[in-house]
């Protein structure tokens, strides 16, 4: 155990919030079937071979760590589980808000075949998990099945889940297909969300000190990475060779943690999926703004404000938090500079990275941003020429010719495109001047960038829209189900379970030794301009290979009418 303080309904939708509230996520909630053993692609670490991970001695199901002993369960023979893992203290009382504190020892064999709770969370139709428990901070570890029990040489892969950092949990992502084809050990995380893990506010901040407030999440976040640091080997994985991976919002953390100083020499390399590294946060002073609004909502002005708080039911405080509330803060020692300033200035945690986004991220959030009563205005393709003069004044000319409404079929698809190719932080333009910025700052070391293509991949919502109007796309979050099987809607083609495999391999590849490449996989060029994004979709329908998204996204247009 440490004695010190860690180092400073069809489909769900989840709330994310990318700068206005939105009701939809980056996570999806049909509990993942069980991966089977696949085929290993000799990627050079441990037993990766032809035939897939094979060894002699049986992996005990229990194992011992720094704070005690757990039991965990096999599952179909092909991969060990280990849930509900406490790697922090219950963040409860005056812990509320805190930086996390060491988790307690135990005595016996802990149960760990069932996750522990998520992090609280609101009820709503969009979100099935309901929690409002704030011992939380658990972690689960998936490892292959027949590990030998001497090996303490796989490389670990560390999940951090989306969900507009107020929703979700580690337990949702079935990493057995990545623990089996790829033979490394993953672990999925829980963190602080919504006001738990990100309110900011000045009473706060100065009982908190340097750290400022509004950065429990961004620490609980490293409290994981350092439980991995300090028991990994018990489960096989080497504590040397971590990558953190997220999407979205987990992305979003990936992010951050490229920049936090606390989190130097916690991680060796890092995926960041469908989050731009170079999106601005709040400020400690803005945050704090949001926050004495909360408090005022709470009833908690003059006097002990901070007592107030702590004080506080989980369920008020929910409710309190704003839609726009969230995300992570700049200004206190946690994070003290924007991470794109961090990047640019080659200050950041300098780490191999592979960084990329879908195709068309944002025809999942744009119809809805709009009220539902639009719907039928802005797919009819007579409303054109006034919806994009509405939106653009007179660049709408040009605007139409770029985008001509023959190829789209309605005004509600074209502003989809348009929010997609450029103007946040998951459209392919911010991304294009992510991996420069990154590739400029980086020296010698590379950067791999992707972009996810598959036009009928799963979607984390089906739109009740015709596809001649409304064609979904490659929209956000539909990657995740390549990576953690059946996360959501049904099973994935034949052809799709081919992009399926070649992604596990890239990926485990990468946290190997930092390089996607590997036998049975197409080359993945390093990046080092637009066209050497590599577009990962199935066969039919172009494959995976070197792409110029920039050209595709009409990056250069759009910066000239900047």
């Amino acid at each position: 155990m440490r004695t010190t303080p860690p180092r400073s309904a069809r489909r769900s939708l989840l709330a994310l919030g990318l700068g206005t509230a939105l009701v939809a996520g980056a996570l999806a909630t049909a509990a993942p079937a069980a991966a089977g053993p696949g085929k290993g692609h000799g990627n050079g670490h441990g037993n990766g071979h032809g035939n897939g991970p094979a060894y002699g001695v049986s992996a005990p199901k229990v194992v011992t760590t720094d704070d005690g002993r757990l039991r965990g369960s096999v599952v179909d023979r092909s991969y060990r589980t280990f849930e509900g893992i406490p790697y922090a203290a219950a963040p409860v009382g005056d812990l509320r808000f805190r930086p996390p504190e060491p988790a307690q020892d135990w005595r016996g064999v802990r149960d760990a075949r069932e996750p522990g709770s998520a992090c609280p969370q609101l009820p709503s139709a969009s979100n099935p998990t309901t929690s409002v428990d704030e011992d939380c901070l658990f972690l689960n570890v998936t490892t292959p099945a027949g590990l030998d029990a001497e090996r303490e040489d796989l490389p670990v892969m560390v999940w951090i889940h989306g969900g507009s950092w107020r929703t979700g949990s580690g337990d949702r992502y079935d990493a057995g297909k990545l623990a089996v084809e790829g033979d490394v050990v993953v672990v999925t995380i829980n963190y602080r969300l919504g006001p738990l893990g990100f309110l900011a506010q000045e009473d706060l901040s100065d009982a908190i000190g340097d750290v400022g407030s509004g950065s429990a999440g961004l620490l609980d976040q490293q409290a994981a990475l350092e439980w991995v640091e300090e028991n990994i080997d018990a489960f096989g994985g080497d504590p040397d060779n971590v990558t953190i991976f997220g999407e979205s919002a987990g992305a979003s953390s990936v992010c951050a943690q490229l920049a936090a100083p606390g989190a130097e020499g916690l991680f060796d390399k890092a995926i960041a999926q469908s989050y731009s590294c170079t999106t601005r946060y709040e400020t400690l002073d803005e945050a704090e703004a949001v926050g004495a609004g909360v408090a005022e909502d709470l009833g908690c002005v003059g006097g002990d404000v901070v007592s107030c708080l702590e004080d506080a039911s989980v369920e008020e405080l929910l409710a309190a938090w704003p839609s726009s509330g969230g995300q992570f803060v700049v200004g206190g020692s946690a994070l003290p500079r924007q991470p794109a300033e961090v990047i640019a200035a080659g200050d950041w945690n300098r780490v191999p990275v592979m960084h990329g986004n879908l195709q068309d991220e944002n025809t999942l959030f744009t119809p809805l941003r709009i009220p539902s009563d639009q719907y039928g205005y802005l797919l009819d393709p007579a409303n054109y020429e006034a919806v994009l003069g509405a939106r653009f004044g007179s660049l709408a000319p040009e605007v139409a010719a770029r985008y001509p409404l023959a190829e789209y079929g309605s005004p509600l698809r074209v502003l989809a495109a348009i929010a997609s190719d450029t103007g946040s932080a998951l459209s392919t333009c911010e991304h294009v001047d992510a991996y420069q910025v990154l590739d400029a700052s980086y020296g010698s070391a590379e950067v791999f960038a992707y972009q996810f293509r598959d036009q009928d991949a799963p979607a984390l919502v089906d739109f009740p829209f015709p596809p001649s109007l409304y064609d979904e796309g490659a929209q956000h979050a539909g990657e995740l189900p390549y990576l953690f099987p059946n996360l959501f809607g049904g099973p994935l083609t034949a052809e799709q379970q081919e992009l399926s495999t070649a992604m596990v391999r890239y990926w485990t590849n990468f946290a190997a030794d930092g390089d996607p490449n590997g036998a049975g996989v197409r080359t993945w060029l390093p990046y080092a301009d637009a066209s050497y994004v590599q577009g990962l979709d199935v066969d039919s329908a172009g494959g995976i290979g070197p792409v110029d998204v920039a050209a595709e996204a009409n990056c250069e247009f759009w910066a000239s009418l900047n």
